[in-house]
Parts: C-alpha cells; sequence; structure tokens
C-alpha cells in the first residue's frame, strides 16, 4: 500500500533528514523519492557494489554489517523508521561501504544522486538545509564510532 502524501510528509517531517525544509521544498523533494519494498533477508546495498542513491527507512528493521578481514560478516549497526543510509556514497561518490540487509518487511524511499542534483538546481537554500542534516547525522554517527573505539581500547589496554 502507498503511502498518502500527507501521512509521508509527516513522517519526513519527523526525521531528522528533512528537519527545517518548508512545505514547497519537501513537496518537490517527496516528488523525487521512489517507494521501495523488501522481504526479509532481501539485501538492499552490497558492500563494494557502485551506488547513487541513499535510502530513507519508513518502516521494517535492516542490519549494516561489513565483511572483516577473515570474510566473516561483522554487525555494524541496525536500522529501523527514520533512520537513512546510503548518504555516503552520495557524498564521496565512492562504492557502498557496508551491506544492508532486510531483517523484517521493510518500506524505504530512494533519492538517487540524479534527483539530489536536481533538488539542488530547483532549491539551493533547501538543499543546503538538507546536506546539513547529513553532515550532522554523519558527525554523529563518527562521534558514536569514536565511543566505541575508545572502549575498545580501554578494553585492551586493562587485558
Amino acid at each position: 500500500m502507498a503511502v498518502s502524501s500527507p501521512e509521508l510528509k509527516a513522517f519526513l517531517l519527523a526525521t531528522p533528514f528533512f528537519g527545517g525544509l518548508s512545505d514547497t521544498s519537501l513537496d518537490l523533494l517527496i516528488s523525487m523519492l521512489v517507494e521501495r519494498r523488501f522481504g526479509v533477508g532481501a539485501t538492499i546495498v552490497a558492500e563494494g557494489e557502485p551506488g547513487r542513491s541513499m535510502f530513507i527507512v519508513h518502516s521494517g528493521e535492516l542490519v549494516v554489517s561489513r565483511l572483516g578481514h577473515s570474510g566473516r560478516s561483522i554487525r555494524m549497526a541496525g536500522l529501523e523508521a527514520g533512520d537513512f543510509f546510503g548518504e555516503m556514497t552520495l557524498i564521496e561518490m565512492q562504492n557502498r561501504s557496508a551491506t544492508v540487509t532486510a531483517q523484517s518487511p521493510t518500506v524505504l524511499y530512494e533519492l538517487t544522486a540524479r534527483n539530489l542534483y536536481m533538488y539542488c538546481k530547483a532549491d539551493i537554500r533547501a538543499y543546503v538545509l538538507v546536506m546539513q542534516n547529513i553532515s550532522r547525522e554523519l558527525c554523529r554517527r563518527l562521534r558514536r564510532a569514536d565511543d566505541r573505539i575508545a572502549e575498545l581500547l580501554v578494553h585492551q589496554a586493562e587485558q
């Protein structure tokens, strides 16, 4: 079932990704999103593959993982409604840094690099807000990663 525009708009406004956007800017961005549905166990994106889009999680539970040196899959994070992923490939134009797998039936909204560029051309102010929101989330993730590294180093030093 497709989400109606008012419901989708309310959901998006509650996510950190879309904070501060005007109704007009948000309507334009919504018109660029593509709904994607995935079943349990589906791989949304795979580590190392080219990526030209990002995703906003509308519903479902996902796992982000990376391959370790031994070839074993390492769980990096969990994602749920309101989270987003894939933004790194839009910023740095590199291949996917991790694999994202659906752990439950999942509904995502995809924003392609091409549509993000069109958004920039149409509404530069809104584009800057979106990029600031992405940057804030990346900073939060980096701080969490720094905390984890510090904990691991302390744990390693205690052994």
